[in-house]
């Protein structure tokens, strides 16, 4: 097996079961085929008739930390809580939300319905002391940390975050980092140009949880053009703060990274021996970063690159093509249970490192 292979199981096909619990079980994968939200529509529920191996951090206290460059509603304690536009500076936000009902009934009715909601943001401070507030607000503790892709707003971000970390029974603290997203198909280009803009900010948080208010590991799962953020603001901790800064920085997950693939070879290459953290889920049937190529000019993204190729980087690979069963297949790390678990074990590696 390669250095850097993730391998996934081989998609199943389901037996045909003609009992009544097995026609329950087709009916609940049906309507969960039927499933639409986050980057570009893919169904973002897994496992509904799956008991839970154990209960995540985020299920016993529902609060999810939240830093973001998006400006403030007008009340930004209230929903929508913040806005597609650009703010002035980074945000800082506890977000209070209620957990899924965990019964048989409502695992099969959350297929329809949703799972996790946004209840309340108690507490917003904007300005200089954000990215400290955000820190504190850790204990001390792992993090781990989404960042969003393209076609998000603030709650289908903050609802996948939650979704990622429950799914994966996280043990420490749940935190998204939140980037002026136009929530639109036809605002590719703003919302590229959102991502990039966003960099500095990133860069402060990152370095305020590894300082000493931070404490634990940071975890980072990027998704879409939410990669693209990621990787540049890791070359520029990196530069900036050094390999001690680098050293906090625990699993980075990069899931159907919309990069052009040679500025993804440049971006791993300056990262240097910290590029061994990174582990990738592709999928050569990813048919949004198709579109995203097609947008690019006709250059290949990083996230539907041949796994040979990104191997050679010295990064971590899990092909997920076999898992694409939708139309679009570019949310698969929170819709396929087998492909979510590549998260968690990159996070239970890099726990033990």
């Amino acid at each position: 097996m390669p250095r850097g292979d993730e391998t996934l199981p081989r998609a199943p096909t389901p037996p045909v079961d003609p009992t009544r619990r097995g026609m329950l079980r087709l009916a609940a994968a049906s309507l969960a085929g039927l499933g639409l939200g986050g980057c570009l529509g893919e169904g973002l529920v897994t496992g509904a008739l799956t008991a839970p191996e154990k209960q995540s951090a985020l299920d016993v206290s529902p609060l999810l930390l939240v830093a973001t460059t998006r400006r403030p509603a007008k009340d930004p304690r209230a929903a929508p809580y913040f806005t597609e536009e650009r703010g002035r500076g980074l945000s800082f936000a506890e977000l209070r939300l209620s957990a899924p009902d965990r019964s048989l009934i409502g695992k099969v009715s959350s297929v329809v319905t949703g799972d996790w909601r946004l209840v309340a943001a108690p507490r917003v401070e904007t300005g200089p002391g954000a990215a400290a507030a955000f820190a504190d607000a850790t204990l001390g503790r792992d993090v781990l940390l989404y960042v969003h892709g393209y076609r998000e707003s603030f709650e289908t971000a903050a609802l996948s975050a939650a979704q990622l970390s429950d799914g994966i029974r996280f043990r420490g603290v749940s935190g998204l980092f939140t980037w002026p997203s136009a929530g639109s198909t036809f605002d590719y280009g703003y919302d590229r140009e959102s991502a990039l803009w966003s960099r500095d900010a990133l860069e402060d948080l990152l370095r305020a949880l590894a300082g000493p208010a931070g404490g634990g590991r940071i975890h980072l799962v990027a998704h879409s053009m939410g990669t693209l953020l990621t990787l540049e603001t890791l070359r520029m901790l990196r530069a900036d703060a050094g390999e001690g800064a680098m050293a906090r920085i625990g699993a980075v997950v990069l899931a159907a990274p919309d990069i052009d693939i040679d500025l993804f070879t440049k971006g791993v290459e300056r990262l240097g021996p910290a590029a061994a953290k990174i582990t990738v889920i592709s999928s050569t049937r990813d048919r949004a970063l198709g579109l995203s190529s097609t947008i690019a000019g006709g250059v290949l993204r990083a996230g539907a690159a041949d796994r040979e190729r990104l191997e050679a980087l010295g990064v971590r690979v899990a092909d997920a093509s076999e898992y694409g069963s939708g139309l679009i297949n570019h949310d698969l790390f929170l819709s396929n249970g087998e492909v979510q678990q590549v998260v968690k074990r990159a996070v239970a590696r890099a726990a033990g490192a």
